[in-house]
């Protein structure tokens, strides 16, 4: 990038002493943390102005030093919403006698959600119209929409903070009237009774917006007079609530990462008692469908690792009644299963690739969906309909966009519903690659890296290549096809994603193996990532990058702490980066939920692993690459105030002149920017940073 004169703001310290098992920490930044109390307020106190001002000193530097760059970030977004078709829609689908869909409009940032009668040719009927909501917000999302039996009322929930908490209404499809029912900090989800009058809703905790509380709640009623049904003291659990897709059940789960629990009740008879399926137990999950007489159960009991499917009579629920419907297998993570009247639709993933096998339940008929490509993403559609032969499933690889497919179980044909356009009349399929390959961690095990890059990228050293990871959760990074990521493949990048420890890649044994005291497996596999790509001349380490989000940002600070020499650039989107502080502290949202994933550092044992990595505290007096660190300030998932005290860390003790950059969005919160072009704005300041310390700004690109 470009010399200039401007000066990084320098945060100013107020030493504060943190003491936990003799050990002493001074956290010379704690005082950017505000309350949400005090970033709501009109008024704001003397530490609000001062943290306010900070960030935008932060702000205000990484503009001036970027300047330059402005005429090429906005040329690069058009080229990015160039290739989306702007008036798209989604593919109907039907659900108790409606088709529903969702559609946007030429130049409109929200969509609009309709649904027709019966069938495609009928008159559309406007249920949302999410552009003409968003009028008056700077940040609005729409979500949660929930249509009632007899097809006449919705609930919907509204987020105009980007904390996720949502407020419910309910709409009257046939007036257009929204009823005066108010029903506040709720999780935007909701559930309706047969009567057509009573719904079910989850509430938060105010202050950590744990899910903590169901309700019920009568149409026409006040929200205080609404009755609690359950609470989930257990401040590990979560709970919500959902209804079978035989609409006969209404289900309320409790889940922490090692436990679930689910309750049902006739979904008839809204006053009555729930009753409870199995209790919960330590390491015993499982999750419900119902179908006839059983209910049917994905569960990982009896030390099924990679989940089995089981079924239980209505009558006699508890797990000793359970019997094996899908066994367990050694080499094949049971992700997911759906039901319909003749046929199991079974989500699975063996050697890290998703599969959709087909299984009759009269036992005539059981076979996988064919998929060629080395690597790809297939995953399976809701389904409302219950009694159909169709399937809707979706398909895409990094080289193919992606397709909406209906499967005819019956006769095994298929019909492409939609297929993603990619506007622009450059993008043909033939001109990208696509590989997997495997690089050997430092404790023997094999990492899959899932490549794509432009056909005429020469591979060398001197290749610019940007790797990505996640790695928490078990949450698996699919292999999926970007319109955005184009334009760096176009400009000669190569992408890689690194399928490490943490996610559930190679099944669930992968995910166990990158949590708790094997975190730093997570780390350490996407270092052993980087070298293999150098040691193999793919790229060098002057040009290569690294990014992550959330967790994943928690990923980018511990490999720059390990191996900061390795990487020219690194980008850190709303990154959990002060680990030990926020695990520490139960009031912070997702702390108590998140033990089984980190460890509780009220554990000496579990103290000393996390501090050993949590980027914040690990920064030192040295070299650092390049950085572009990404936050909201109304995230409710990861705190602003976590990457803006590591900015200043960094800041005071890095020795380089390398680029340190903090970018908040003072509107927005950890999904970032609500409507559409204003996402693409932030992919485009990403990549912009990217092709700028590539000197890659005016660049010719690559020819077909």
């Amino acid at each position: 990038m470009k010399s200039t004169d401007a000066k990084a703001p320098i945060a100013h310290k107020e030493p504060t002493t943190l003491e936990k098992h003799g050990d002493v920490r001074i956290d010379n930044y704690f005082w950017m943390r505000l309350s949400d109390e005090q970033k709501l307020a009109k008024e704001k106190d003397t530490q609000t102005t001062q943290v306010v001002d900070y960030l935008n000193s932060e702000n205000t530097y990484y503009e001036e030093v970027t300047a330059y760059t402005k005429d090429f970030q906005e040329s690069l977004f058009q080229e990015m919403k160039g290739r989306i078709k702007e008036d798209d829609s989604s593919v109907p689908y039907k659900d108790n006698g409606y088709y529903y869909s969702t559609r946007y409009e030429v130049g409109k940032q929200y969509p609009i959600y309709s649904r027709k009668k019966e069938s495609l040719t009928a008159k559309e009927e406007i249920m949302f119209d999410v552009n003409e909501m968003s009028k008056d917000f700077d940040y609005y999302q729409l979500g949660g929409l929930n249509i009632s039996e007899d097809n006449k009322l919705v609930v919907f929930a509204t987020d105009t903070v980007s904390r996720r908490q949502y407020v419910l209404r309910i709409k009257n499809l046939e007036t257009g009237e929204i009823y005066k029912d108010i029903i506040e900090n709720t999780t935007g989800g909701s559930v309706w009774a047969n009567d057509n009058r009573t719904i079910f809703y989850t509430k938060k905790d105010p202050i950590t917006l744990r899910s903590e509380k169901i309700f019920r709640h009568v149409l026409g009623t006040s929200a205080s007079e609404d009755v609690e049904v359950f609470h989930e003291k257990d401040d590990t659990f979560g709970t919500y609530v959902t209804k079978s897709k035989s609409n006969k059940y209404i289900i309320i789960g409790s889940y922490s990462t090692l436990s679930t629990e689910a309750q049902f009740l006739d979904a008839n008879n809204p006053t009555g008692v729930f009753t409870m399926l199995q209790p919960r137990e330590r390491d015993l999950e499982y999750s419900v469908a119902h179908y006839e007489n059983h209910f049917y159960l994905l569960t990982n009991k009896d030390g099924a690792t990679n989940f089995k499917l089981m079924k239980t009579g209505i009558e006699s629920t508890e797990k000793e009644h359970w019997v094996d419907v899908i066994p367990h297998r050694e080499d094949t993570l049971l992700e997911d299963f759906s039901i319909f009247k003749d046929y199991l639709v079974l989500e699975e993933r063996t050697n890290g690739l998703n599969t959709i096998r087909i299984k009759r339940w009269d036992q005539k008929e059981d076979y996988y969906l064919p998929f060629d490509e080395e690597t790809y993403s297939a995953g399976v559609y809701d389904n409302p309909e219950f009694d159909t032969d169709i399937i809707r499933f979706s398909y895409n690889s990094m080289t193919t966009p992606r397709s909406v497919i209906d499967f005819n179980m019956k006769d095994q044909s298929k019909e492409i519903k939609k297929e993603q356009e990619v506007l622009g009349g450059k993008f043909q399929k033939e001109n990208y690659i696509s590989e997997r390959v495997w690089a050997t961690a430092r404790d023997g095990k094999k990492v899959a890296i899932s490549l794509v890059y432009h056909k005429n990228t020469q591979l060398n050293k001197d290749t610019p290549l940007l790797q990505y990871a996640y790695g928490s959760y078990g949450y698996t990074v699919s292999d999926g096809f970007s319109t955005t990521r184009l334009s760096l493949l176009d400009r000669g990048f190569v992408f890689a994603l690194a399928h490490i420890r943490g996610g559930q890649y190679l099944g669930r044994d992968w995910y166990e193996d990158g949590k708790m005291l094997h975190k730093k497996n997570t780390f350490t596999d996407f270092v052993d990532c980087s070298k293999y790509l150098i040691e193999n001349n793919y790229t060098s380490s002057a040009h290569l990058y690294a990014m992550g989000g959330s967790a994943g940002g928690l990923l980018m600070g511990a490999v720059v702490n390990m191996n900061p020499e390795l990487y020219n650039g690194i980008i850190a989107a709303v990154p959990f980066v002060d680990v030990i502080s926020t695990m520490l502290d139960d009031s912070i949202p997702l702390t108590t939920g998140e033990y089984d994933e980190w460890g509780n550092p009220n554990e000496k044992e579990y103290y000393d692993y996390i501090k050993s990595y949590s980027p914040y505290d690990q920064v030192e007096a040295k070299d650092y690459p390049n950085m572009l660190i990404t936050t909201g300030y109304f995230d409710s998932q990861v705190q602003y105030w976590e990457p803006a005290k590591w900015v200043a860390k960094l800041r005071e003790l890095k020795t380089d002149t390398n680029l340190l950059f903090l970018h908040t969005n003072m509107d927005a919160g950890h999904g970032g920017a609500s409507g559409r072009f204003d996402a693409l704005k932030e992919t485009a300041e990403e990549y912009t940073f990217l092709l700028a310390l590539e000197d890659k700004l005016d660049i010719e690109l690559l020819k077909p």
